[in-house]
């Protein structure tokens, strides 16, 4: 259950921003952090809480490095497109049908939530806990997996120790067996002294004996953790690097339209772009793309249109939102759309739900981070004639149960 500590002689994590390039190019080093990793031979990826066919850039890259692996494994109670291009998927619980603990309140963290379970599991699923133990138990590791606790003892010991850190601080939690029967959450005090709070106070106050957790113990505007890196593409402080791609590019003659691709206002990634949540943003049925008025006018392209997004890497289907809340020369298209080709399988394919991480370039933020570089690419746009294709982002896949 030590997340964080990879058992002995495994290999040097991978950026997950990297997955595709080190799938399909074991033996490759690159720079990460200060230090060169190398990618080891892949032959089977377990995804659990995750959905690379959504996070991953260039996804006909992906689907490519997907088709390299003798074996995929997927743990989802919906089918995502992660889930359709497993060879193996466990149906797991979603959060009506397990008890869990959750802290809220964004980064204030000033709640505890008892989360019940509403009904029984349904059908087969199991919780990604009952999976990966029973997992254990065939490997004769369940005792070192589970530690010999249950889901509920689980529960209890680390609500316990959040107890005890809270006692730390002089405030009082209730037994857990009390929050668990009385089902109701519980609310920090705000001390006094928080409710006008200032960043790096005691810092401030005392530098030196309230030291930051930097390499100097002070606010860094310089790094020189990073100036020894030596890396081109990541400098000590702040600075301006040209991208990969944009509208001063040679790539914006042949693709104008500069992309931004924001996070989601009605779901979390692409959580829950299979509900009825979709009727507040889908057009004509897909992700929309947001367009200036003079850009859509130019391209006979109205409010309420089917439209072709596309660049050398892929294209995609969204709905025309014309609307001068949005400059001239770019277009956004919000990032979570579940991916469903057209030519199901193979690569090159159209995105008929407008899944936008088809059209973006895989390539690692710095060699610092190795981080998503999605955020940002070149495009053209058309108004999509003939017969709409069916959209079946959402549709249970044929044989399925």
């Amino acid at each position: 259950m030590n997340a964080g500590k990879a058992p002995a002689n495994s290999p040097a994590p991978i950026p997950v921003a990297r997955i595709t390039e080190a799938i399909l190019h074991p033996g490759r080093s690159i720079q990460f952090n200060g230090k060169k990793i190398t990618y080891p031979e892949i032959k089977m990826v377990y995804v659990a809480g995750g959905n690379p066919f959504h996070q991953q850039q260039d996804i006909n890259q992906l689907l490519k490095a997907w088709q390299s692996l003798d074996t995929i494994v997927v743990n989802e109670p919906y089918w995502t497109a992660s889930a359709k291009h497993a060879d193996i998927v466990l149906p797991t619980t979603t959060s009506y049908e397990r008890n869990d603990i959750c802290m809220g309140g964004d980064y204030s963290q000033l709640y505890v939530f008892p989360m019940h379970k509403v009904v029984e599991p349904q059908f087969e699923s199991k919780s990604d806990f009952d999976i990966f133990s029973a997992i254990a138990k065939k490997l004769n590791v369940e005792g070192a997996y589970t530690e010999n606790k249950n889901e509920m003892q689980w529960l209890k010991s680390m609500y316990d120790a959040m107890a005890k850190q809270a006692r730390q601080n002089r405030i009082p939690l209730p037994p857990f067996e009390m929050l668990w029967k009385a089902n109701d959450y519980i609310k920090f005090p705000i001390p006094e002294a928080n409710q006008k709070w200032t960043r790096h106070a005691d810092f401030r106050e005392n530098p030196l004996l309230n030291p930051l957790g930097t390499p100097s113990g002070r606010i860094e505007i310089y790094s020189e953790t990073i100036k020894k890196m030596n890396y081109k593409d990541c400098a000590p402080h702040a600075k301006w690097f040209e991208p990969k791609e944009w509208y001063k590019s040679s790539i914006a003659k042949k693709y104008p339209l500069s992309l931004n691709t924001s996070h989601p206002s009605h779901r979390l990634h692409s959580q829950l772009d299979n509900t009825p949540l979709r009727l507040k943003y889908a057009v004509a049925n897909r992700e929309a793309i947001l367009i200036n008025s003079k850009d859509a006018k130019s391209r006979g392209i109205s409010n309420g249109d089917l439209v072709r997004a596309f660049n050398e890497r892929g294209e995609i289907l969204v709905g025309a939102n014309v609307s001068d809340a949005i400059l001239e020369g770019v277009v956004r298209i919000c990032e979570g759309a579940w991916f469903d080709s057209s030519t199901p399988g193979k690569s090159g394919g159209l995105c008929r739900n407008g899944c936008i991480n088809l059209l973006t370039f895989d390539v690692g933020s710095s060699e610092l981070s190795q981080g998503n570089c999605g955020n940002m690419t070149q495009l053209e746009v058309e108004k999509f004639t003939g017969k709409p294709p069916v959209n079946n982002a959402h549709a249970v896949p044929r044989g399925a149960a």
